[in-house]
């Protein structure tokens, strides 16, 4: 089936204040954006670039910290139990302003003082306390392998590890995030995990390796990976979740414009 792309307006035209790349995607035919993290802003002006846009929200993340000091979410450490809770209720809050169907959970540091048992049960209870919360406002909630190169110390960094939790967790509004470019770089074998993942995935994203640019920079075979994605049963989107080398719409002539809007 087509692939149905979103524009991650975190990562592309970054010449442009984020406000004003909501009309940047829509100019370039995209018709489905995601970001990382809103909170800077008012949910109703976001939802105002969006809606004077034609845009829909796929995905965005829940806070997850102080991420220029290093922080990397709130999921599996039980001293921020409350603020994962804090920032769940703020992302719903969000997310039923601005349409948005999913929500990314970052899993978080594995913090000096905890054992890789205690960070599993954590996360996974947070996870169970999110799920019907999430489901009720009918939000999908996604997890997500981070590779350790980018973020050293992050708990979660192989497909395995994140089914393994998945599995625990057992609701079926929690799904996994699957980004080939973090497991490029983590563990390869691309298309054969995505295979395998692919019942439990709830959201894609793609970048080139190394450099985190866009497909056809790098060492991936993103023709091969895209067929693969649609010849396959996903049905999700598929985020561009790259850096341009260049200018963005430079950065976007791999993707025919006939491709970027979605239904």
């Amino acid at each position: 089936m087509p692939i149905r792309y979103a524009a991650n307006l975190s990562l592309l035209f970054p010449e442009l204040p984020f406000l004003d790349r909501f009309a940047a995607a829509a100019a370039a035919g995209f018709t489905h954006v995601e970001f990382q993290f809103p909170y800077s802003y008012p949910p109703d002006l976001l939802h105002a670039a969006i809606a004077s846009n034609n845009l829909q929200v796929v995905l965005f993340n829940l806070y997850s910290g102080d991420w220029e000091a290093g922080e990397r979410g709130l999921l599996c450490d039980p001293a921020h139990r409350d603020h994962f809770r804090r920032a769940l209720d703020q992302a719903l809050s969000y997310a039923q302003t601005l349409a948005c169907p999913r929500l990314h959970a970052i899993a978080g540091n594995l913090a000096p003082h905890l054992s890789a048992a205690l960070a599993h049960t954590t996360l996974v209870e947070n996870l169970q306390y999110a799920a019907p919360v999430a489901a009720a406002a009918g939000i999908t909630i996604t997890i997500e392998a981070l590779n350790p190169i980018d973020n050293p110390n992050f708990f979660l960094t192989t497909s395995r590890q994140a089914l393994a939790i998945l599995r625990d967790v057992a609701a079926p509004n929690v799904k996994f995030q699957f980004d080939f470019y973090h497991l490029q770089i983590t563990e390869g074998n691309l298309t054969q995990n995505f295979r395998t993942c692919l019942p439990h995935i709830g959201h894609l994203q793609i970048a080139d390796v190394p450099g985190r640019h866009q497909p056809g920079t790098g060492e991936i075979n993103y023709p091969f990976v895209l067929q693969t994605i649609a010849d396959s049963a996903y049905d999700g989107f598929v985020g561009l979740e790259y850096k341009p080398s260049g200018a963005t719409v430079d950065a976007l002539q791999w993707l025919p414009v006939s491709q970027r809007a979605a239904m």
